[in-house]
């Protein structure tokens, strides 16, 4: 067997399944081990010690039966004594304890065994292939995936999906449809299982569960995609009929007219997609309300609900009894009873079907529809009040954070130590005949000494006095508040170098003789008002004097 060949046909295998080598080599080696161990043991045995190894790097394949040199045998399928090891050799070359090794190829077995490893290789690429498709789907669950179609019939599918083939049941196919061979079909992968349990791993897809039909309303259908409309709950029949309850988040979005698209554009192009069977599935969409019983009053459309009751077990399961119009019991109850069996699966309820006729015998307590309606009306408003007080008090809370943020980013106000002031009682002060009070200054308010002022003192006198005072307390009530400069060294101080200025010549004013006349008439004017008083006689003068004292 040419080795180098079949490491060859080992890439070309990995490249067709996307089975890695390491897999496949793993697989080969298994299949060849239990071929070796049967050829050798007829099938009785497989306790043996065979050992097989297949390399790439030479290309070889490897492979023997080992058996232990004794001295006396006890299992000669495990054991050669050391004559039988060393027979036919010219020098003994096994001792007791040494391996005996018999060589064996693939080109040695039988037919029969070559089979044998062609049905354990085959169920162990199986197995990897299994693996191998787990490890791609295991994060897809969930997702949409296109397949082709390989065969199709009253059971099922075999659908084509790349690397491998999966196999659909017809509970897993949409009601009666039959897929075209060759044609491509969508299927949505509903579960991925692995090696647990010691079960083989599982791709399961399907076109009937209801995230299939989820899917299709995401891509169809925008505000889905992006969020703005929710899909609360959904049921499915496959084929039959099916059930969605939206919500939007947008309170100017119309969430049901949205899943139904402009002229039911929308749900047309879904509902195109769900089979070619004969009667296509039905649709039902639903705005979804907190209100259990208007909930159930919507779930059970095309019906139209008079009366509903709802309450819960001990075991928290609901059940609700509803009254239709005597006539529509059917309707209600749907086709096979699919509508009333969808509509307990969407709203997690236990819904049973009165007429009208029968709602004496319901022991359970009923509402009209009308009482249930403005119930919620008064719910809603109470539910907005509350949020809108919430929401007052939330910007309260941040108002009064915003405000002690900025209180706190004021610059605080330095407040020097004032020395405490302690009162004195005022000291009785002499009386004097003309007593002047000190101004008080406005910035501070010291103790003043009281000063007298006799009559012996001039006018003058007193207000130079009074001045000087004023300027020892002004003095004083700076030197409180203020602190006294550094002494700044001389050497501190930048000295910049004077720059001598050029002096330019400028035109005199007056001339050399217009000078000397203007110093003569200076020196004749200073003699003459140092003499002016000397000539003055002031007793020419009295007598306008004298009548005063008359």
């Amino acid at each position: 067997m040419d080795a180098t060949k079949f490491i060859e046909a080992l890439d070309e295998l990995e490249a067709a399944k996307g089975i890695s080598k390491e897999s496949i080599i793993a697989a080969l080696e298994e299949a060849l081990h239990k071929a070796l161990e049967k050829q050798i043991s007829d099938g009785y045995r497989n306790d043996g010690d065979i050992r097989v190894k297949i390399t790439e790097d030479p290309a070889e394949i490897d492979m023997c039966y080992v058996r232990k040199v004794v001295e006396e045998v006890e299992d000669d399928y495990l054991e050669i004594s050391v004559e039988e090891a060393n027979k036919g050799l010219k020098k003994a070359k096994y001792a007791v304890g040494d391996e005996f090794v018999v060589k064996s190829s693939p080109d040695d077995m039988l037919r029969l065994t070559a089979l044998t490893v062609k049905s354990v290789l085959r169920q162990k690429l199986a197995e990897a292939e299994k693996q191998s498709l787990y490890e791609l789907y295991k994060d897809k669950i969930g997702e949409m995936i296109t397949g082709i179609v390989e065969k199709c019939d009253d059971r099922g599918a075999v659908v084509n999906i790349g690397r491998s083939s999966l196999y659909l049941t017809r509970r897993d196919l949409i009601g009666d449809e039959m897929l075209e061979m060759g044609a491509p079909v969508r299927l949505y992968v509903s579960d991925v299982t692995g090696a647990e349990a010691g079960k083989a791993p599982m791709v399961r897809v399907s076109r009937a569960d209801a995230g299939f039909l989820k899917r299709l309303f995401e891509e169809e259908v925008r505000e889905i995609y992006d969020g703005t409309v929710i899909i609360k709950s959904i049921a499915r029949e496959a084929g039959v009929r099916s059930k969605l309850a939206v919500y939007s988040n947008d309170p100017n979005v119309d969430s049901v007219g949205c899943c139904i698209g402009m002229n039911g554009s929308a749900i047309q192009k879904i509902v195109a997609q769900l089979g070619n069977s004969k009667d296509k599935e039905k649709i039902d969409i639903i705005q979804y309300s907190p209100n259990d019983a208007l909930f159930i009053i919507d779930a059970l459309r095309p019906a139209t609900v008079i009366k509903i009751g709802v309450e819960v077990d001990e075991n928290g399961k609901k059940n609700a009894v509803a009254v239709v119009p005597d006539g529509q019991l059917s309707l209600a109850i749907g086709r096979k009873g699919a509508n009333v069996r969808v509509a307990s699966k969407l709203t997690d309820t236990h819904i049973d079907i009165k007429e009208e006729s029968m709602a004496d015998e319901v022991e359970m307590e009923l509402k009209s529809v009308e009482t249930i309606q403005e119930e919620e009306k008064i719910r809603i408003q109470k539910e907005k009040y509350e949020k809108y007080l919430s929401q007052v008090k939330s910007q309260r809370a941040e108002a009064i954070k915003t405000e002690a943020g900025l209180e706190k980013a004021k610059p605080q106000k330095i407040v020097d130590e004032v020395e405490p002031v302690v009162e004195t009682k005022p000291v009785e002060q002499p009386k004097v005949e003309a007593p002047v009070e000190a101004p008080v200054m406005e910035e501070e308010k010291p103790v003043a000494k009281p000063t007298v002022v006799r009559t012996t003192t001039s006018i003058d006198a007193l207000e130079a006095a009074l001045e000087s005072d004023k300027k020892k307390e002004s003095f004083k009530a700076t030197q409180k508040t203020s602190k006294r400069p550094r002494k700044i060294e001389e050497n501190e101080v930048a000295h910049e170098e004077v720059k001598v200025e050029e002096t330019k010549p400028q035109m005199a004013i007056y001339t050399d003789e217009e000078l000397a006349e203007l110093e003569k008439e200076e020196e004749f004017y200073e003699d003459d008002y140092e003499d002016s008083d000397e000539d003055i006689d002031y007793d020419e003068f009295d007598e306008y004097y004298d009548d005063d004292d008359k």
